[in-house]
């Protein structure tokens, strides 16, 4: 049994209302990253200087030096660039992911951080890579991070984002049970639950497209006016969006010492005047969001078919294929995972089973469906899924003279094709149902074996979508 762990459908087509206060349009999130002091630094007992996000083109670590450019580069972001950014914003909520040794090494920005009301989430305890971090240390770095940051800040971080993370970050963040929220994702424009370590834990996705580590990269902005720009774009998208009555969030990711130079300060400042000119608009930090969506989207508990056992699985799904099991057997060995525990997910999962059968196995499948309002419908020996699909198209109520010609109906289609008329009734009324049958009786028999597979899937489709959405 393979099992797929990445979640590649989310809310699929219809994500469910955010409902902000006040019935916002769309809720503005905005992040100040404090990452100055936290860098790699031979004085911080790192084996190299830093190489990410500065002005520096094709930066590289110097092993075993310290970088001179590089760190005066840095230091202008807890020197000027956090207090331009401090004066314009410190009347708005406002996020810091603060690296905990950065905040130790920063007690005035700290305190006029929380002069301002902003939350302080955990950044981590150094800003350095962790992608070859083991196991181990990176579950003790987290929780010395906790410690200091509590240390510093005086109040535990309610939420947390590593950035430059690995894959173990998310599930050690949330084995902690400290945080409302995690950052470490840019899966999704609005929160989302994820089961990790027995418990729900509540991801509210972070942005790197709005982010100003742009400035910082080779396919990044070089202006002021592209940053701005696209800000503005992804507003207006987004606003509009939630006009229409589904409301996101826009992400907006801030570094001291890229916002924080004047020519691009300028950019964010035209940026913050445009969405304030828009009525709706919810400034929030993302403990404020985390908090409102759990209280209003709190996690459902339910039962996912890419964790079902093999019998569990057949149990539940084995009849949605007409007396077919098997059709289930093998769809549980399929790659199945979080992307399927839905509908459509575990329809393709089934289909592909059928649709890769054998042609005689298929005709069992054919065969395995009863006739429309025939004998069996009559003596009440139907599944429960077939009764109540005949009795929604009406076929419980027919006359004596339509039950005939139903009668007349399969039994010439019988004799000519070798399976029973199928039609998905969900979608017909008794008349359509009928006309079809016309029409259908008519064609060849390959022909008709074709649209008879392709009705058995759409009434599969629909026995699903009623089954997930009780």
């Amino acid at each position: 049994m393979t099992r797929y762990p990445r979640d590649m459908t989310g809310y699929g087509a219809m994500p469910p209302h955010a409902g902000w206060p006040d019935d916002a349009k769309i809720a503005v999130q905005i992040v100040l990253n404090y990452e100055e002091g936290g860098e790699n630094n031979v004085l911080h007992g790192d084996a190299a200087s830093e190489a990410f996000l500065s002005e520096i083109t094709g930066a590289a670590p110097w092993p075993g030096q310290r970088h001179w450019n590089m760190e005066t580069l840095y230091e202008y972001g807890s020197r000027a660039g956090f207090w331009r950014v401090h004066r314009m914003l410190r009347d708005l909520p406002v996020t810091v992911y603060g690296v905990a040794t950065a905040l130790a090494r920063a007690p005035e920005q700290v305190a006029a951080m929380r002069s301002a009301g902003w939350e302080i989430a955990s950044h981590g305890l150094k800003w350095i890579e962790h992608k070859d971090m083991a196991e181990d240390e990176e579950r003790v770095q987290i929780a010395e991070a906790i410690r200091l940051h509590t240390e510093v800040t005086g109040t535990p971080p309610r939420g947390w984002y590593t950035g430059r993370c690995s894959m173990n970050t998310v599930r050690l963040a949330a084995e902690t049970g400290q945080f409302a929220y995690v950052a470490d994702s840019y899966a999704d424009d609005l929160p989302y639950w994820m089961r990790i370590a027995g418990r729900d834990q509540l991801i509210v996705p972070y942005t790197m497209d709005c982010n100003d580590m742009r400035f910082a990269i080779q396919a990044g902005f070089t202006n002021g006016d592209q940053f701005e720009s696209y800000l503005k774009d992804s507003f207006d998208v987004l606003y509009q969006e939630g006009v229409e009555g589904a409301p996101k969030m826009l992400s907006i990711g801030l570094h001291c010492r890229l916002i924080g130079r004047p020519g691009r300060a300028a950019a964010l400042r035209r940026v913050i005047e445009h969405m304030q000119g828009h009525a709706g608009v919810w400034f929030a930090t993302r403990l404020e969001i985390a908090e409102h969506w759990a209280r209003l989207h709190p996690p459902q508990a339910q039962e996912r078919p890419s964790e079902m056992s093999r019998e569990a699985f057949v149990d539940a799904f084995g009849g949605i294929f007409e007396h077919s099991p098997w059709i289930a057997e093998g769809a549980h060995g399929l790659e199945l995972g979080p992307t399927d525990d839905c509908a459509q997910g575990v329809h393709q999962a089934l289909a592909r089973v059928f649709r890769t059968a054998s042609e005689a196995q298929r005709l069992d499948v054919l065969r395995a469906h009863p006739d429309l309002a025939g004998k069996l419908a009559a003596a009440g020996k139907l599944t429960a899924d077939s009764t109540a699909e005949q009795a929604g198209a009406g076929l419980d109520l027919l006359t004596e003279a339509e039950r005939a010609t139903f009668e007349d109906l399969n039994a010439r289609y019988v004799a000519k094709h070798g399976f029973p008329f199928i039609i998905a009734v969900g979608d017909h009324t008794k008349a359509s149902i009928m006309a079809a049958f016309d029409r259908r009786i008519e064609n060849d028999r390959d022909t008709e074996f074709e649209e008879a597979c392709r009705q058995v899937e759409r009434i599969a489709a629909l026995r699903l979508q009623q089954k997930f959405a009780a």
